[in-house]
């Protein structure tokens, strides 16, 4: 969608009506005029609109169509592609969009414990290609008092939401006041993730052997606290298995559809991208300064497992691609991409320039390893590029890990509620 300005002959009779009297003796005078040309020795008489707006009888008005102005706001906690998701089919249904994130305060009041800081959560909201404008520490529930400030400050028309239920601690609808007064438009909530699935990926880990967690970081006092069975235990690995069904109409949609130019300045950088960060968004913004195009090259799930070891990653490599998509800086990806930069992967895609941020998992488990970037660095055309936070996978999974016993009882609240919504759950148009 789009504004449309035109121009329309309509001011004419816009000037009959509000000024027919003098509309009219006009008339007469053009007429009079007219028949006396020969007279006059052939005096011409200039075309009637431009004489009336000459003399500013009339004025032109300009017709356009407003902008349409919508509001999507959530916690946006562990930001992931169904997130993505939702904002781009929100983008969809205006011209605008404005983004409210939820303060830390509201999100403890309402929901538990955020993983994420307000900080990194505007960072991986702003860094969404959809979005245009962000207002900070946004309430959870629309109250007529924010929902006036929407539509009179932030001329927002419509307040966007999932199909999903969003429940106040009483039970009632966080968004009844917008459904009451007519502004309300719902989109389709993505399948197969949430922020609730994530945090039970990263603990269900806990609940084994100790080898199962990210870079081995959970200590056996931490185990035994949990106290749980190997049944239970073994029950539990099934919320790490991805319930995400990736389409190629999905990919198509999260994609720029752009082909570099021919003398474009080719800038590639790669990873795993998983348990998408603010880190992730602050490299990816540095790396796309120093060119025209940036190339991401995302590696496969076997990749990084023999790196890093189970269950790395934790996100699946089409989950990992669509968030790296999505990312405004980002013009495409490689999906799959090759753990080593070869001069062959160099020249097929033009590469002018290959970086590496200063902040990476280095935990590599495979022993004389070959330089992935010795080809690039023999040709001088790589560069070591210093990562604006230090911010990494490992230590995301070690804030939920180290508080454990918080995130499991704020996970139990959330998994009834995913149950219940998938045991009520019925088809919704869109995409």
């Amino acid at each position: 969608m789009g504004s449309i300005e035109f121009e329309s002959n309509g001011w004419i009779w816009d000037g009959v009506y509000n000024f027919s009297h003098l509309f009219g003796g006009i008339m007469l005078t053009a007429a009079v005029l007219g028949l006396s040309t020969s007279y006059f020795g052939g005096i011409g008489m200039p075309g009637l609109p431009c004489f009336w707006t000459d003399f500013g009888l009339f004025h032109k008005k300009k017709y356009g169509k407003k902008p349409v102005r919508v509001y999507m706001d959530g916690c946006f906690d562990l930001m992931h592609y169904g997130h993505a998701n939702a904002l781009r089919q929100a983008k969809a249904l205006g011209d605008v969009l404005v983004v409210g994130v939820v303060s830390d305060e509201e999100i403890i009041a309402n929901k538990g414990p955020p993983v994420l800081s307000m900080e990194e959560r505007l960072v991986l909201v702003k860094g969404l290609k959809w979005v245009d404008e962000v207002i900070a520490s946004a309430p959870y529930e629309i109250t007529e008092k924010f929902m006036d400030s929407l539509f009179n400050e932030h001329k927002i028309d419509y307040i966007i939401h999932g199909d999903d239920p969003c429940l106040l601690p009483d039970g009632t609808d966080a968004y009844a006041l917008a459904k009451k007064v007519g502004r309300y438009k719902q989109i389709k909530r993505t399948e197969g993730v949430s922020s609730t699935d994530i945090v039970g990926r990263i603990l269900s880990c806990m609940k084994g052997d100790n080898t199962d967690c990210p870079n081995n970081t959970t200590q056996p006092e931490q185990l035994n606290d949990m106290n749980e069975s190997k049944t239970e235990a073994s029950q539990s690995k099934g919320s790490q298995i991805s319930h995400f069904l990736p389409t190629s109409r999905r990919i198509v949609q999260f994609s720029n559809g752009k082909a570099p130019g021919p003398n474009a300045r080719v800038v590639y950088i790669d990873g795993a991208f998983d348990l998408f960060h603010a880190g992730h968004v602050e490299i990816l913004r540095s790396a796309r300064q120093l060119g025209d195009f940036l190339l991401v090259g995302i590696h496969t799930d076997q990749t990084i497992s023999e790196h890093r070891g189970p269950p790395n990653p934790i996100m699946h490599l089409h989950e990992r691609s669509l968030s790296v998509l999505a990312c405004r800086y980002v013009d495409e990806v490689i999906i799959g991409a090759p753990w080593e930069v070869t001069k062959d992967m160099i020249t097929t895609f033009n590469i002018s320039l290959v970086v590496r941020g200063t902040v990476a998992e280095n935990n590599s488990l495979m022993k004389d390893e070959v330089d992935p970037y010795a080809a690039p660095k023999s040709m001088g055309i790589f560069r070591l590029l210093q990562s604006p936070k230090d911010i990494t996978t490992t230590s995301v999974a070690k804030r939920i890990i180290a508080n454990h016993e918080i995130y499991k009882k704020r996970n139990a609240k959330k998994t009834e509620s995913e149950k219940r919504y998938y045991a009520d759950k019925k088809f919704v148009s869109g995409d």
